[in-house]
């Protein structure tokens, strides 16, 4: 008998470590699976000069001010493409000793087989929670909206529709449909946009942002985010 896929629902009633990119869909789908279980961290995987994350090229300073905004502890290693699933696996195994039963990702479209999440969770000896596993795209962006939740544009790939002016952006419900109107996934799946989450329901406080000079690589156009000291200490 094939076993039963219940990705959206597994964290229910267990202890879970979320992969945590800081971007909207790790956001929401820490928010869901923090209304089903107890979250014991987040980890997050950083460049192999360890100096910004593997997926939304954010410092870890700004990555540990959502942590500590959140009320969570946060684990990051640096990794290469080569050796990322090892290094990965060694995070999976901390958070396991810690009581972790379950990891959530903020994955919308992962298919029901051959998913590398998947496999890696059974190796570790864990199950995977995906709450937003096969969620409509625009339903997904408008309930992130619909609670408060904030993010800003960060990240853009040129060949895919997006701009630089883009860059720094919030999404908005008037944004969303600007996007969808250029023919872009509201969610950003097909790597046409990557975003920072500042603000939201699960966040004691907002994070302070100062935005950096705009970076260009090939198709793609950064906009680096930095920790505001400033601002940070004028909260306190």
């Amino acid at each position: 008998m094939a076993e039963l896929i219940d990705w959206k629902n597994n964290a229910h009633g267990h202890k879970f470590i979320a992969s945590f990119s800081g971007g909207k869909d790790s956001v929401l789908a820490l928010y869901k699976a923090l209304k089903l279980g107890e979250a014991v961290g987040l980890i997050v995987m950083l460049e192999e000069e360890g100096k910004r994350s593997r997926s939304h090229g954010m410092p870890p300073e700004l990555i540990k001010a959502q942590a500590e905004s959140i009320g969570l502890p946060v684990s990051t290693a640096a990794a290469s493409w080569t050796d990322y699933e090892k290094v990965f696996m060694r995070l999976l195994e901390d958070a396991k000793n810690l009581g972790a039963e379950v990891l959530v990702t903020g994955d919308l479209d992962m298919p029901a087989h051959g998913c590398w999440h998947d496999k890696v969770t059974k190796n570790a000896g864990l199950k995977l929670g995906m709450p937003l596993w096969e969620m409509n795209h625009r339903e997904a962006v408008e309930e992130f909206m619909n609670l408060g939740f904030v993010t800003m544009i960060v990240t853009v790939n040129l060949s895919l529709g997006m701009r630089e002016d883009d860059l720094g952006r919030t999404l908005t419900h008037e944004y969303v449909k600007e996007l969808e109107a250029r023919g872009i996934d509201p969610c950003g799946e097909g790597g046409e946009f990557h975003t920072t989450v500042i603000d939201g329901p699960i966040f004691k406080q907002p994070i302070p942002v100062r935005t950096c000079e705009i970076i260009k690589d090939g198709e793609y156009a950064f906009l680096p985010l930095e920790l505001d000291h400033i601002m940070n200490k004028s909260t306190l």
